[in-house]
């Protein structure tokens, strides 16, 4: 474990590494107690560093021996490694160290999952691996000999040669030791080619255990369809002659993008009909596009150091997101991205965790792969994107790899590339970096003789550390509507660069209905009066499908605040929105699933904060079901035959139509079975031949409190598939009534195939949880104590799920005074734990606000 006792690390302290690494040759002789890894690695003094200790990272590990240039020498072991004397001139260093896999419940460098070894070195693993310098502005060639008995032996780069009992590997790409991957075990491969636009022949794998091989195909499929799209929207070939991933059931993350050996969180890249949604089949599509785009925006050009994680990961996810929006639909994956969104970051940058997306400072950095750094880090490329046009963009990316590649870099260096490009002046855009916290836009309108002004106002509440903001760039785009529901103004780039700002539209002839923030332009909240009329009509009209569906959002959002706070009754002007949706069969129907989904119950408890209540969540819970009941009473002459009409014929398929029928139909569905008792939910899930079907059946009758028939049919029919029986357990815990939320999860532990050391497993219950706003917060406070009870038990295995796990409690702040006191309580308890993690003292005071 790692040293509890916090140690703050600075963007502002930055210096280069005394030395550079000319090559690794690293040997390993595995055992599961005792792993012997011999390092050979060229060192030479780095001309520009201001410093020349020669201080190497290391962590749980056994020192057998070290040389200089072939002479032992005894070196200093410190706090966090060693450090030694060593010329002042290039030099061989040599270390052989022993560690124990098998022991390694932490999931970082290397380890054991289920017999296999793996790594995962992001960000600070590989100091657990053997000594040397892990920072990522350190980079060097690899080349790796694994020596043992299993018959798959895997490194990253190209295999140079093979034998009984041995394997080696040389990457010729410099890469940080972040990078680096080790996998061995008794695997099977699913194998493919690929030849790129440069005329490459490169061989592809996807390495599965036994029993496994029929789930590959649709990853394989994905990363091609990857490899091809990266060359035709930003002209970027893969570079080596053999692409690995491999599926490992134990791993913190969804993925990791080392280069030519990507491995996999198995949920995150096995997918059959019988096993998979098709949630799931557009989540594994976007992480293999996600870690493949990673060859070039993160391996070939990396982060200078961890402050500038955001470079390759909002990037990237920004690439990614594209990808998505090419093969789906590119209005469902931008309101499903807000979605994503506005559920995490917004709530992140709204409480004690909010931190910019390039932080200037930390104590653990894996507290810092969040929803900011990632998703809100991909909204500034957006906009960036924006305001400079497609073709200065591409312009600026084709430069960007030019003149970095093989480069660690800055943020920087990134926006440079775009002021070299279009000459504009970013200081000011370089805020969104360096500033944490939502903007709030406030709008008002006048309209007088033919001119239509609209005044903006930004405003950023205070951050922790961050209680003064300054005005940002906001790319605002707009169009205008006539009372006809006609577009009199198409869509326009408005930019704004005050703090107060406004836009005049001339020669109207009358006043116009405004449609702001087409496609979500910026990430801030807009805060403008409107009326539910007026919201009904951009329903109806706006051209622009992202704000078509925010509109009914909104509108339903009005309905359901006003139903909390003043105990209204559904509007009817809603319901018949509503009915009009439901009804268009000219929408696409993954939107129409969308656009009839209501609003989240965290969504509302968020809204109501913001406008200065104090959220119930039990009573946001009575709202929430007394509207769903309002909506299928109200759509129930409809709903029997659109559920009909919906039903997908033939094999199953993947593809965005497909999968989008069968979105509204399990809609639909949820709705219906709040008047036939989940009559049709029944039927659906004993004719279900896939998982999206299946699923979709026993969550409508669950969420009635209905369904334990089905539950236990499903575990009995599925409880040999370890991914199924992760969406068992979260399923049921999801569903639970308020008051029997925490009951359920601590049922739940106590089963047999509850493995809480694996992570997927884990979080499949108290995500869950956390995920159930009214049952998390029921006022006896019983999900809270569950869950610390759970994280002290957790925090001394794995302590990167714990820290990130602790999130749950970060929105406590925002409700009532007794429900503050029970999770303050819970967080005392959790910190006064005798060793506790590094990881989660730091995320848990963070969260107090000490």
């Amino acid at each position: 474990m790692k040293d509890a006792a916090p140690q703050t690390i600075y963007l502002s302290d930055y210096t280069p590494f005394g030395y550079r690494v000319e090559d690794v040759h690293l040997t390993f002789r595995l055992a599961p107690e005792a792993t012997r890894v011999v390092s050979k690695i060229r060192f030479s003094p780095n001309p520009e560093a201001t410093e020349r200790r020669f201080f190497l990272h290391g962590e749980d590990l056994k020192l057998i021996g070290a040389k200089i240039d072939g002479a032992p020498i005894t070196p200093r072991l410190v706090e966090g490694g060693l450090e030694a004397d060593v010329p002042d001139a290039p030099f061989l260093w040599e270390a052989e160290v022993e560690i124990a896999p098998a022991k390694n419940t932490a999931l970082e460098g290397l380890y054991m999952s289920g017999g296999m070894y793996c790594t995962q070195c992001e960000a600070e693993g590989f100091r657990k691996i053997t000594f040397y310098p892990d920072r990522p502005d350190v980079m060097a060639t690899f080349t790796v000999r694994i020596e043992g008995e299993m018959p798959v032996l895997l490194s990253n780069g190209n295999p140079l040669g093979a034998g009984e009992g041995w394997a080696e590997w040389h990457d010729p790409w410099p890469k940080p030791a972040y990078l680096f991957a080790l996998v061995a075990g008794e695997l099977v491969n699913h194998p493919d080619r690929f030849t790129t636009m440069e005329g490459r022949d490169v061989e592809l794998n996807i390495w599965v255990r036994p029993g496994d091989e029929d789930k590959c195909a649709f990853g394989m499929d994905a990363l091609k369809r990857s490899m091809r799209w990266d060359e035709q929207v930003y002209g970027r070939a893969y570079d080596l002659d053999i692409f690995n991933i491999v599926a490992v059931d134990d791993f913190n993350m969804g993925a990791m993008e080392n280069k030519g050996l990507n491995i996999f969180n198995s949920s995150c890249v096995l997918a059959s009909p019988e096993t998979s949604t098709d949630a799931n089949f557009e989540r594994i599509e976007a992480i293999i596009a996600h870690e493949y785009f990673h060859n070039w925006t993160g391996n070939r050009i990396t982060c200078r150091d961890w402050f500038q994680l955001c470079l390759k990961e909002g990037l990237t996810v920004f690439r990614d997101q594209q990808f998505t929006g090419d093969e789906r639909s590119h209005a469902v994956a931008r309101i499903d991205n807000v979605l994503a969104l506005r559920g995490r970051q917004f709530r992140e940058d709204n409480g004690p965790l909010a931190h910019p997306v390039r932080p200037e400072s930390f104590v653990e950095i894996n507290n810092f792969y969040t929803a900011t750094v990632y998703e809100k880090g991909a909204e500034i490329i957006g906009m960036l994107k924006t305001l400079v046009g497609d073709e200065a963009y591409r312009k600026a990316l084709d430069l960007y790899f030019e003149r970095h590649d093989g480069d660690a870099a800055t943020i920087e260096d990134w926006l440079k590339v775009f002021e070299d490009v279009t000459g504009r002046d970013l200081a000011q855009f370089k805020r969104w970096y360096s500033q944490a916290g939502t903007p709030r836009l406030k709008v008002e309108e006048a309209y007088e003789a033919g001119t239509y002004t609209l005044t903006f106002t930004q405003e950023t509440p205070p951050t922790p550390g961050q209680p003064e903001k300054d005005a940002r760039v906001i790319p605002i785009l707009a169009g205008l509507l006539n009372d006809n529901g006609d577009e009199i103004v198409p869509t326009r780039l408005l930019e704004m660069t005050d703090t107060t700002q406004s836009f005049t539209f001339e020669g109207l002839s009358g006043k116009p209905v405004p449609s702001l923030l087409r496609n979500f332009s910026a990430p801030v909240i807009l805060q403008r009066d409107s009326t539910n009329a007026e919201r009904a009509f951009l329903l109806a009209h706006d051209t622009d499908p992202f704000n078509k569906w925010e509109a009914g959002r909104a509108l339903a959002k009005d309905v359901l605040v006003r139903m909390i706070t003043e105990d209204a009754p559904a509007d009817p002007a809603y319901l018949d929105a509503l009915q009009a949706v439901a009804r268009d069969d000219s929408l696409d129907p993954a939107f129409r699933a969308l656009a009839l989904r209501q609003p989240g119950e965290e969504d509302l408890a968020q809204t109501l904060y913001d406008a200065g209540r104090t959220p119930d969540p039990a009573r946001i819970h009575e709202a929430a079901e007394t509207l769903a009941q309002a909506r299928a009473e109200a759509l129930q002459d409809l709903l029997p035959r659109l559920y009909a009409e919906l039903h997908v014929p033939g094999p199953f398929s993947p593809d965005a139509e497909a999968a989008g029928k069968r979105a509204l139909q399990n809609t639909v569905l949820g709705l219906l079975s709040r008047l036939d008792s989940g009559a049709a939910a029944r039927k659906q899930y004993a004719q279900a031949d896939n998982m999206t079907m299946q699923l979709g059946a026993l969550a409508s009758l669950l969420t009635i409190e209905r369904g334990k028939e089905q539950a236990a049919a499903f575990y009995a029919q599925w409880k040999e598939d370890r991914l199924v029986v992760d969406k068992w357990f979260g399923l049921q815990v999801a569903c639970a009534a308020p008051q029997a939320a925490a009951e359920t999860a601590q049922s739940l532990t106590e089963h047999p195939d509850f493995t809480w050391r694996n992570p997927n497993r884990f979080r499949a219950v108290f995500g869950s949880l956390a995920a159930n706003p009214a049952g998390f917060h029921h006022a006896s406070g019983a999900g809270y104590a569950l869950l610390a009870d759970w994280l002290i038990r957790l925090d001394p295995v794995n302590p990167q799920t714990t820290a990130r796990m602790c999130s749950a409690f970060e929105t406590w702040k925002r409700y009532d005074a007794d429900r503050q006191g029970l999770i303050e309580t819970q967080l005392a308890r959790i910190l006064a734990t005798q060793g506790l993690s590094r990881d989660t003292t730091e995320m848990v005071t963070r969260i107090k606000g000490d």
